[in-house]
């Protein structure tokens, strides 16, 4: 029965998004305009500021990490290595992708129910607390994840297009797999769930958002680390991140809950 409630909600949640030509635009463009952008400036770099990332001490010692982490790119020429190690960074730059779709859908879905008062009709359903929310979120975390692993493919096509396809072999690694099909979906149900926090407490989508922010400050973190080699995202190192996001998920799915205040909603907002 659990199930069964779960999947009619997200029936019903896909089904509103559907109607939403905005969201609908949203969902698929912005992503493909964020890897589009992000390849401009790879090459804008590779291009016009090799000399001057190669000459400073911090890129020189994080090509080195990636030298050790990837032992073939060292039979690459200099400008093949700063390739591969800039194309690196998008592993987790796809993770901008799902937090930046969570920030406009999650925060809005039960907010904007509130106002229209039909999340009464929906509490005063059988549904668990639980059940709801993690509908909520797997509504919006769900597309965003399937819209990330098709930015995924364009990336590397455009990898290819741009003419640096001697360096696939060396981006498509264990660790990107593991990004993508791992530690890419804890992140967004993690950025799901904390918009549907934001947006069961607030009054208003605007306040709701700002809950959603703070997912996105440790994912520049990362990148900003990375980048600056203190850390590089081996398999191993990917493979634990992914496994404590996903335990943060459960964590904040029980926050969610106990935050909720399921009765107080139903009658404040009646």
């Amino acid at each position: 029965m659990g199930n069964k409630r779960i999947i009619n909600i997200l029936k019903k949640e896909w089904h509103v998004q559907s109607r939403d030509l905005n969201s609908i635009l949203f969902v698929t463009l912005l992503p493909l305009l964020i890897i589009g952008q992000a390849l401009l400036i790879i090459w804008l770099v590779e291009r016009f500021g090799g000399e001057a990332i190669l000459a400073n001490s911090v890129f020189q010692g994080a090509i080195e990490n990636l030298r050790d982490a990837l032992p073939a790119v060292s039979g690459l020429g200099i400008e093949g290595q700063l390739q591969v190690f800039l194309l690196s960074q998008m592993n987790v730059y796809l993770l901008i992708i799902p937090t930046m779709i969570a920030i406009s859908f999650a925060t809005f879905s039960i907010v904007d129910e509130k106002l229209s008062g039909s999340l009464e009709a929906l509490l005063a359903t059988p549904v668990r607390t639980w059940e709801l929310l993690l509908s909520k979120a797997l509504a919006g975390a769900i597309p965003a994840l399937l819209v990330t692993w098709v930015c995924a493919l364009v990336l590397i096509l455009g990898v290819v297009g741009i003419g640096w396809g001697q360096t696939v072999n060396m981006i498509v690694t264990p660790s990107l797999f593991l990004s993508i099909f791992l530690l890419t979906p804890a992140v967004a149900l993690l950025s799901f769930l904390l918009g549907v926090i934001g947006s069961s407490r607030a009054k208003d989508a605007r306040s709701a958002q700002n809950i959603v922010l703070a997912i996105i400050f440790p994912v520049l973190a990362i990148i900003g680390l990375q980048v600056s080699g203190l850390i590089w995202l081996t398999p191993l190192l990917t493979l634990g991140l992914a496994l404590g996001v996903a335990v943060l998920d459960v964590f904040i799915l029980r926050i969610a809950v106990r935050l909720f205040q399921r009765e107080s909603i139903v009658v404040k907002w009646h």
